[in-house]
C-alpha cells in the first residue's frame, strides 16, 4: 500500500523555476500555491511544489496530482490530464463475473474467407463495492451473456488478445448509467466498443465496418492495453 503521495512522485520530477502558466488541475499560476492548499494537507509537501510527469512533461502542482489520483480508483496508476498518457497500469471497476471465447464456422460480413471469434460476457447483477458510485448497493446486469465479434484473422486475434488484458484489468465495462435506458446503477460498457450483432448492421454496432478493428486498437490504447501487454 502505497500512500498517494509516494504514487505521484513515482511519475515525476520535481520543478525548481516552474514558467508562470495556469497548473490546469486547481487553474492557479504554477509560480503560485496549488489551489488545493488547505483543503488537502500533506505533511512535508509545500503546496508551490510543482511536478514534470515523466514521459508527457506535463507540469502540475504536487499537490493538484494528489488530489486527482485520491479521486479516481486509486490503483497505483495516473492519468495526465491533459494529454492522456498513462503511468503505471490503469484498471477499472469491472464487477466479477466471466468472458469466453470460440470460433464459430461463419464468416461476418466484410470478411467473407474468415471464420468469426465469438466472445461471450457474463456479469451478474450484485452489490456495489467501495470502487462504485453506490457502495452497498444493489447494481443491475441488463442483457448478459453479451456476444461480441471479431474476425478471426491476425488482426482480430491480436484484439482478442488485448480485450482478454483489458478484461482482467477490469476494464470493459463499469457500473454506470445505461444510455440506451437510463436506468442507474448497472453494468454499463466502457469506452471499448464492440461489436454485438452478428450478420447485420441494424443498430451500428455489426459488420460491415472497415474502421472498426483500428478503432477499437485506438480505444485499448487509451487504455493503456497495447501490444507489449500480451503475455503468450
Amino acid at each position: 500500500g502505497k500512500s498517494p503521495e509516494d504514487v505521484v512522485r513515482r511519475y515525476m520530477q520535481k520543478v525548481k523555476n516552474p514558467p508562470d502558466e495556469d497548473c490546469t488541475i486547481c487553474m492557479e499560476r504554477l509560480i503560485s500555491s496549488s489551489g488545493y492548499d488547505g483543503v488537502l494537507n500533506l505533511k512535508g509537501v509545500k503546496p508551490e511544489l510543482v511536478g514534470r510527469l515523466s514521459k508527457c512533461s506535463h507540469m502540475y502542482h504536487l499537490l493538484c496530482l494528489v488530489a486527482m489520483y485520491n479521486n479516481g480508483n486509486k490503483d497505483g496508476s495516473l492519468q495526465c490530464p491533459t494529454c492522456k498518457a498513462i503511468y503505471g497500469e490503469k484498471t477499472g471497476t469491472q464487477p466479477p463475473g466471466k468472458m469466453e471465447y470460440h470460433v464459430i464456422p461463419h464468416s461476418l460480413p466484410g470478411y467473407p474467407e474468415f471464420k468469426t471469434i465469438r466472445i461471450v460476457y457474463d456479469i451478474p447483477a450484485g452489490l456495489q463495492g467501495v470502487e462504485h458510485p453506490n457502495q452497498g448497493k444493489k447494481f443491475t446486469a441488463r442483457g448478459f451473456p453479451r456476444h461480441c465479434y471479431l474476425p478471426d484473422n491476425e488482426k482480430g486475434r491480436k484484439i482478442l488478445k488485448l480485450l482478454i488484458v483489458a478484461w482482467d484489468r477490469r476494464l470493459i465495462f463499469t457500473i454506470g448509467t445505461s444510455n440506451t435506458t437510463g436506468e442507474t446503477d448497472t453494468v454499463v460498457w466502457n469506452e471499448i466498443h464492440h461489436k454485438t450483432e452478428f450478420g447485420s448492421n441494424l443498430t451500428g454496432h455489426g459488420y460491415a465496418d472497415p474502421n472498426y478493428l483500428d478503432n477499437v486498437l485506438a480505444e485499448l490504447s487509451a487504455q493503456g492495453v497495447m501490444e507489449d501487454c500480451i503475455k503468450d
